[in-house]
């Protein structure tokens, strides 16, 4: 079978190629981004600002809003080749993926030209306020309360691995507004300043470098909230983040895919390479079975994703992707461990290493592979996903 796209697609694809050969920003030492990426410094903040510009931001959006009315299927070829590039589109994803559509979908007209429109231009960023330290996958467990008043809110409680909230200007915050209230119908959506009076920030270290670590926890004493920056209706909580949610994984798998098809490339290369001592790394038959095993699951995926994006685009049910975001994180971690162990003691060398991991490189595998941890928890840990497969796709009892 040969896989291709239309030529209306193809010119799409050659312009936003000739577009960013001409625009993408020269990444060195000085200018590249840390791999905690919410720290909106000039630079991104101008990269981000000529996407919208240009249209080449969010491609299916409308012009007004950073795109130019792209199809589903162009709006994939975008994010293909974005993901070919040494930088990102934006440095504060959250932000653009998730909070800014999602203002779009439930903010007040006066909501999305204060917060949404200059979140798209690159002159606001945004974190995350939903996983607590006893309800990390449970949103409907949330703690954090916002007692009601009529012109405002005070918010008291903690949020845990809040990314990028040390550098965030606003956070979207999930609250509970009625303790009387079902867990799932108690809930609220409030945006809170983060320079607010009561607000304290602090950072999480990391396991290899705590000055670029991107993780949180954020606690909040008698926050004043204006019942202006309610999101939505009172309770709707639970239904925003379902539709926020929706908007991160949307175009996940793509994502997942592409980076396991270049984990699989750089594994080849290593392998083929010669070492000092005359041999090579794909003379041993079993790392050439396990390279050979992540090919498949590479191209598996890939697969599975653009069978699941065509029902998606026909307006079907696609339970493909439902079992991509398992699949694709941890077939990526498990390569990155292969390669950890293949490798041995030459991946403890992290000369350049804070270079290397702002390029969006690799690095050496047992940092990668120790990263790579982190998106088996993102946007749904393994083990719930698997609930869901178990019981949502396959229709299995819950016992």
């Amino acid at each position: 079978m040969r896989l291709s796209y239309d030529d209306a697609t193809e010119a799409f694809r050659a312009e936003l190629n000739d577009w960013l050969d001409r625009h993408c920003p020269v990444i060195t030492p000085e200018t590249v981004m840390p791999r905690s990426s919410a720290d909106m410094v000039p630079w991104v903040r101008q990269w981000q600002r000529a996407l919208f510009d240009h249209g080449w931001l969010v491609p299916g959006w409308t012009p007004e809003r950073g795109g130019r009315n792209a199809t589903p299927v162009q709006s994939m070829v975008y994010l293909e080749e974005m993901a070919r590039r040494p930088v990102q589109r934006t440095y504060n994803p959250q932000g653009l993926s998730i909070i800014t559509p999602s203002l779009f979908d439930y903010g007040s007209a006066e909501q999305i030209e204060r917060w949404g429109m200059p979140s798209l231009k690159g002159e606001i960023s945004w974190c995350l306020g939903m996983s607590e330290p006893d309800a990390g996958s449970d949103l409907a467990g949330l703690k954090t309360r916002a007692e009601v008043f009529d012109s405002h809110f005070v918010v008291n409680g903690q949020k845990v691995w809040t990314s990028g909230a040390h550098h965030a200007d606003w956070c979207w915050c999930f609250v509970r507004t009625d303790a009387e209230a079902a867990k799932h119908k108690g809930i609220s959506v409030i945006l809170v300043d983060m320079r607010s009076e009561g607000v304290r920030i602090r950072p999480l270290a990391g396991l290899l470098d705590r000055e670029e670590n991107d993780f949180n926890e954020v606690f909040f004493t008698d926050v004043v909230v204006p019942r202006s920056q309610l999101i939505g209706q009172l309770g709707q909580g639970w239904s925003i983040a379902n539709g926020s949610l929706a908007h991160e994984r949307g175009m996940m798998w793509l994502t997942g895919a592409l980076a396991l098809h270049g984990d699989v490339d750089r594994a080849i290369r290593e392998c083929q390479a010669m070492r000092s001592d005359g041999t090579r790394l794909g003379d041993d038959p079993r790392v050439r079975d396990r390279v050979a095993s992540a090919y498949i699951d590479s191209q598996a995926m890939m697969a599975m994703g653009y069978k699941g994006f065509a029902k998606f685009a026909k307006g079907m049910v696609s339970p493909e992707h439902s079992v991509l975001k398992l699949f694709g994180s941890e077939s990526v971690h498990r390569l990155r461990e292969d390669m950890t162990s293949v490798v041995g003691a030459a991946g403890i060398d992290l000369t350049g290493q804070r270079f290397l991991r702002g390029m969006g490189a690799n690095g050496p595998w047992p940092v990668a592979w120790l990263g790579q941890f982190g998106s088996t928890i993102s946007a749904g840990a393994s083990e719930i996903q698997r609930n869901i497969i178990a019981e949502r796709v396959l229709g299995l009892p819950r016992r």
